[in-house]
């Protein structure tokens, strides 16, 4: 019956089902319990699109490179924040955004390193408890934060910070780990691993159970905050444009405590005609522009290339494309490149 089940679902989904393992496990930073990619992990992902590797390091980056605390003399570091677009969905491990950037400060004749920390279903809660508590021990010379618009939903849906009617941001949890416990039993199981990464029947029943209980959460997270939301006339309320900010600035403030600069990439929102548009809400981008050291536009960066190149991976879950990894790794590049004035090609 499972050998039916599975042929079946090949023949008649096969072409819109995706084989997206995730592999998370739960790690702890201070006093936060979080999610990260298992260390020391290779597994793969396929879609119609094609079939992508992952490769993670011992601290579950997706770097085949270690990295001390200690940095070497001479390095030019670099710590890119993110989610699955950051960590590199549906592209090759030497094609993120973050490895584009490496090729290219290498270029220009720096020793660069980019710790590629994104974390698939990360939100900008997140992306902060791991700069604060993990990543600034790596001493980065910049600190890079993709930042993609589910970001504000996520960010209810972790509750890990709250804001209070005077506006202060608040930690109201310490533990976000959705679906890690069940994971660390589940890859326990010999031939789990082998099935999330080949079987279609496997990954539907495994895919519609995650995303019924994150739309549990989300509901959840949503009514508990909603005490200080105010709705707009966009998709986005006060208080969501209110507690991602906060958390953005936090970042910057904590990125300059070390004296690294702060970068913050708008990561193209895909439309549902083929086009994309911005991440960031007009209503939020000023505020951005100001509490970062550069802040780089997707519509300016790839304004000119809207229905021309592929912006997204056309099918699958339309994650940015390695086109778009490479035009923002070089425009980050030429950002710091401009920022140092430390190229030895000059």
């Amino acid at each position: 019956m499972l050998f039916v089940a599975e042929f079946v679902t090949r023949v008649t989904i096969g072409d819109r089902t995706v084989l997206f393992p995730r592999y998370h496990t739960d790690v702890k930073y201070g006093e936060f319990t979080i999610r990260r990619i298992r260390p020391n992990s290779v597994f793969r992902h396929t879609s119609i699109d094609g079939t992508w590797e992952f490769r993670t390091n011992s601290m579950g980056f997706r770097n085949d490179q270690e990295f001390s605390y200690d940095k070497p003399s001479g390095i030019l570091r670099v710590l890119s924040l993110g989610d699955s677009h950051t960590q590199g969905y549906e592209v090759r491990q030497e094609y993120t955004f973050s490895a584009a950037l490496e090729r290219y400060l290498e270029r220009q004749g720096y020793q660069p390193e980019v710790i590629n920390t994104g974390v698939s279903g990360f939100g900008t809660a997140e992306q902060l408890i791991l700069l604060e508590n993990e990543g600034l021990k790596f001493r980065p010379d910049i600190v890079v934060l993709g930042f993609f618009a589910n970001d504000f939903e996520d960010n209810l849906k972790t509750d890990l910070y709250r804001m209070d009617e005077s506006g202060a941001l608040l930690v109201n949890s310490r533990e976000h780990v959705p679906g890690v416990r069940i994971q660390n039993f589940m890859y326990r199981i010999p031939g789990v691993k082998w099935l999330g990464e080949n079987s279609y029947f496997y990954s539907v029943l495994f895919n519609t159970a995650w995303e019924l209980a994150k739309a549990r959460l989300t509901d959840a997270s949503i009514e508990a905050a909603t005490e200080f939301a105010v709705p707009q006339q966009t998709e986005y309320s006060d208080y969501d444009i209110a507690l991602t900010s906060a958390l953005i600035e936090r970042m910057a403030i904590a990125t300059r405590s070390i004296g690294a600069m702060f970068v913050v990439v708008d990561v193209p929102n895909r439309r549902n005609d083929g086009g994309f548009q911005s991440s960031v809400p007009e209503a939020m981008r000023e505020f951005i522009e100001q509490v970062s050291d550069a802040y780089i536009d997707s519509e300016q960066l790839l304004g000119e290339y809207q229905y021309v190149a592929e912006i997204h991976v056309p099918h699958g879950h339309n994650h940015i494309s390695e086109f778009s990894h490479t035009k923002i790794g070089a425009a980050v590049g030429t950002i710091i490149d401009r920022a140092s004035g430390m190229s030895s090609n000059e």
